[in-house]
């Protein structure tokens, strides 16, 4: 058995950013480490260019994640005023990027996840600086405002952050009190649902699948790194429809 903490992640709009080129600025289905890390964060009242803290908290935390609603894909066209790097020079607010003058056009498509929803499993590894119940406590009353990866997804229900035992994450999603608000818009009980997960899972915990259900592993380049220099670390999925 393991303790997991356990939340729910629904919103009209949402963006799990990948890495971009260029003009186009994708989304995955899923949120990854650096987007939780993010949402955990602003919970607790760490600030962007805090990187040091925002690496140790992704450290201290394994990640799964089941897609409980794909939603559709959805997408605008953004254009925005930006000054020009200068190198030791940082602007804080967008009223300071306004004044600073001589600004620069980008031009760039979002993706966006509309009316998706994803219940989330987080467990503590040795390097932990926080215990579940402190997240927990900071997904309820958090220091900053949450967002569903960009700031424009705010969460459309209460994240209703929960600890529970189990011996499998197969069993814990299983055993999550979904809100009841979602029921509508979720996949029918009969539908194989998508499940997302990091490994080494800690010892006491199988993930609880079998060989016969649909498995398969990738990389993701979403462990972060580096706020200001916009750099992430690789880490492996392992994926299941069950």
């Amino acid at each position: 058995m393991n303790e997991l903490l356990m939340f729910q992640l629904y919103g009209p709009l949402a963006a799990w950013g990948e890495p971009a080129v260029g003009e186009y600025r994708p989304t995955a289905t899923h949120p990854g480490k650096s987007q939780i890390v993010g949402l955990l964060g602003a919970a607790l009242g760490l600030r962007r260019d805090q990187d040091a803290e925002l690496t140790s908290l992704a450290e201290g935390l394994g990640l799964a994640v089941r897609i409980e609603a794909n939603g559709d894909l959805g997408w605008d066209y953004h254009t925005i005023q930006v000054p020009p790097s200068r190198r030791g020079q940082r602007l804080y607010t967008r009223r300071d990027e306004l004044l600073y003058g001589n600004l620069n056009t980008i031009l760039s498509r979002r993706d966006y996840r509309l009316d998706a929803a994803w219940t989330c499993a987080l467990w503590a590894t040795d390097s932990a600086q926080y215990s579940l119940a402190d997240l927990a406590e900071a997904l309820r009353r958090p220091r900053f405002v949450l967002y569903l990866g960009r700031k424009s997804c705010p969460p459309a229900l209460p994240l209703n952050p929960r600890i529970l035992q189990a011996a499998t994450l197969k069993q814990a999603f299983a055993d999550y009190p979904m809100d009841e608000r979602l029921a509508e818009r979720l996949l029918p009980d009969e539908h194989p649902l998508h499940h997302v997960w990091e490994a080494p899972l800690p010892d006491g915990l199988e993930s609880g699948f079998a060989n016969n259900e649909y498995l398969w592993q990738v990389p993701r380049k979403d462990l972060p790194r580096s706020r200001t220099r916009w750099q992430f670390g690789t880490r492996d999925e392992y994926h299941a429809i069950a």
